[in-house]
């Protein structure tokens, strides 16, 4: 049996990425304004991998989320982006393919 080719296991990371995307939006859709403000209330901050709450620490020139349980880092949208700048090499390849 031959090991697939990474362009083959790129196709099929990113079919899979689509159909969770999907699956979301799907339920973001079934969601109420109201059940989407009280899971904002009970989520906003909150560590996604121990529940602990998160804090934002200055790195650089940019502001990520930290939590001191775990030691997780956690980054909003384009906050990467930023920090790694145009020059990322594999990080913007791995930008481009979470991307959408």
């Amino acid at each position: 049996m031959t090991k697939p080719s990474s362009t083959e296991e790129e196709f099929f990371a990113r079919e899979e990425l689509e159909k969770k995307r999907k699956l979301a939006a799907e339920q973001s859709a079934k969601l109420s304004q109201q059940q989407r403000e009280e899971a904002k209330k009970l989520h906003f901050m909150k560590c996604p991998k121990c529940g602990s709450d998160l804090h934002e620490v200055a790195y650089k020139d940019a502001q990520i989320d930290k939590c001191f349980s775990c030691g997780g880092v956690y980054l909003d949208s384009g906050e990467l982006e930023h920090l790694v700048g145009k020059e990322g090499g594999y990080v913007q390849s791995v930008i481009k393919f979470f991307a959408k």
